[in-house]
C-alpha cells in the first residue's frame, strides 16, 4: 500500500453524502470500506471503483460496528479515518408524537456515532494516529419547527465530537462536517405531512453530495500536524 494511501471507513455509504464520499476518496487513491444497511446499493457502489470494498452495516448494533472496524484492520492492517455519516431525518412536530421515529433517530444519529467511536478509538490509540470525521448538520446550530428531535441529535453529534477532540491525544485528528441543504434521500424518511411539505420547499436550493465529499477530502488530506476542526458548508442561497 502506498504511503499516501489511507484506509477510510465510511458509514451510511449507500446514498447521498456517504456514497459521494466513498467515490471521491476512492478516486483520490484511498482504500475505502463502505458500510450501510442496503446490500444491493453497496454491491452497485463496489462496482464503481476498484478501491471500494463493502460490508453490510447497522450502526445501531454495537457488535456490528465493532466487526466493521475489526474486519478492516484484519484486511489492511490499520484504519486511518472513520467517516461517521449514517443518519436519519424524519422531521415532525413534537405534538405529532411520532415516538418510534424519535427513538430511531436517537439510535442512528447518536448511538450510531458513539458505536463508531467506541470501535475505532482503541485502534487509533494503538496506532498512535487516526482521524474521526462526523457528519453533523446545520441543525446542530439552529432549531426550526419540526426539527426539535433531529436538531437535538445533531447537537449531540457535534458535542460528542468536540468532546473527543478536547480529550484526545494530539495524534488523533477530529473533524465535524456541518452541511446545510444537500440533495439526498433524508427527506424521504419524513412521514409527517406538514413537515414533508415544508421540507420540499426548504430543499428547493440544495448543493450536491459531492460538495460535502470535497470538504471531507480536504480535511482528510491535510498533513498530520493540521487538524480541521469544523467545516460548515451551505448552498449560497441558504442564509439560515
Amino acid at each position: 500500500m502506498e504511503s499516501t494511501q489511507k484506509v477510510v471507513l465510511v458509514t451510511g455509504a449507500s446514498s447521498g453524502i456517504g456514497e459521494a464520499t466513498a467515490l471521491r476518496l476512492a478516486a483520490e487513491g484511498h482504500a475505502v470500506v463502505a458500510g450501510a444497511r442496503r446490500r444491493e446499493r453497496l454491491a452497485a457502489l463496489a462496482q464503481r471503483h476498484d478501491n471500494i470494498s463493502v460490508r453490510r452495516l447497522d450502526v445501531t448494533d454495537r457488535d456490528d460496528v465493532a466487526a466493521f472496524v475489526d474486519s478492516a484492520v484484519a484486511e489492511f492492517g490499520r484504519v486511518d479515518v472513520l467517516v461517521n455519516n449514517a443518519g436519519l431525518m424524519p422531521l415532525s412536530r413534537l405534538d405529532a408524537l411520532l415516538v418510534d421515529e424519535w427513538d430511531r433517530m436517537i439510535d442512528v444519529n447518536v448511538r450510531g456515532l458513539l458505536h463508531g467511536i467506541a470501535a475505532v478509538l482503541p485502534v487509533f490509540q494503538r496506532q498512535g494516529s487516526g482521524h474521526l470525521v462526523t457528519v453533523a448538520s446545520v441543525g446542530a446550530h439552529e432549531v426550526v419547527p419540526t426539527s426539535g428531535v433531529y436538531s437535538a441529535t445533531k447537537f449531540a453529534a457535534w458535542a460528542i465530537t468536540e468532546g473527543l477532540r478536547l480529550e484526545a491525544d494530539p495524534s488523533l485528528r477530529v473533524t465535524t462536517i456541518t452541511p446545510g441543504v444537500v440533495e439526498s434521500e433524508l427527506a424521504e424518511s419524513i412521514t409527517d405531512p406538514m413537515a414533508r411539505e415544508a421540507m420540499r420547499e426548504y430543499r428547493r436550493h440544495a448543493i450536491s453530495p459531492d460538495a460535502v465529499a470535497r470538504a471531507i477530502s480536504y480535511a482528510v488530506d491535510q498533513p498530520a500536524d493540521v487538524d480541521v476542526n469544523e467545516i460548515i458548508i451551505r448552498p449560497t442561497r441558504q442564509r439560515g
